[in-house]
């Protein structure tokens, strides 16, 4: 949700570019790690995914990283972390930027196919806070680690193809339904202060990397780190890049 000359990619606000530890293996353990790939190896490569669940070009990417843990996940450990487009907002959003958001929207649309509901999106009085939601994510990826994606898409779809607020609790427990979670479960651990730590941790990885707009793809391998998309790439170029990496 950047300004509107910036085209494929949702900006951050209100952060400073942080600096990238290039002598530092990015490397989570137990529930900092949210790895999407069917087998985690350190062996492998790391491709990660920087997103938001309400950043609307991530929402566009999303068959796409799909596709990429399908066909890329038995070479590469795909990891997610979550990047905090708006986190802690609490003013309710204003007819201006509502607007805003809305061409990126369409932007996004056109480009990618993905389809979005218009009409009646972020009602008046809509705070677009996406803390909860992020910290949501990683309650999936230490209740149910395999599902971490598809519960990411899920709320994705929730706010971007059904209009409902995923800033609140009572939908994200809702959306967990699809994947059979404890939902008392799910909410103590989204209710506790844990979780919040790990999300301002991820949100601060972000940071530090210098990401400043989202979807970003950053690769590791080793010691050997470098961006390699950030904002939307379509699955050609990306699958392209990937193969070109990879070993034959």
């Amino acid at each position: 949700m950047g300004i509107r000359t910036t085209y494929y990619v949702s900006l951050l606000y209100a952060f400073p570019r942080g600096a990238w530890e290039r002598d530092t293996v990015l490397n989570w353990t137990g529930i900092h790690t949210t790895i999407l790939s069917r087998e985690n190896s350190l062996d492998k490569p790391i491709l990660w995914y920087f997103a938001d669940p309400m950043c609307s070009w991530c929402w566009g990417f999303s068959p796409v990283i799909t596709r990429l843990k399908k066909e890329f996940g038995d070479k590469l450990n795909i990891s997610l972390n979550l990047g905090g487009l708006r986190p802690g907002t609490t003013e309710a959003i204003t007819p201006v930027l509502r607007d805003e958001i809305l061409h990126h929207w369409h932007d996004v649309h056109h480009m990618t196919d993905q389809t979005f509901q218009f009409d009646g999106a972020m009602p008046e009085g809509f705070v677009y806070d996406t803390e909860p939601a992020s910290r949501a994510v990683l309650c999936m990826g230490k209740l149910q680690p395999s599902d971490t994606l598809a519960y990411f898409s899920a709320i994705q779809s929730a706010f971007y193809t059904q209009g409902k607020d995923v800033t609140q609790q009572d939908v994200l427990t809702e959306l967990t339904d699809l994947f059979s979670i404890d939902t008392e479960k799910f909410q103590a651990l989204l209710n506790s202060e844990e979780m919040r730590t790990l999300t301002r941790e991820h949100f601060k990885r972000s940071h530090q990397a210098g990401v400043r707009g989202f979807p970003t793809l950053i690769w590791q391998q080793e010691k050997e780190i470098e961006t390699i998309s950030t904002g939307y790439i379509a699955w050609d170029r990306i699958s392209e890049i990937l193969k070109s990496r990879l070993p034959k």
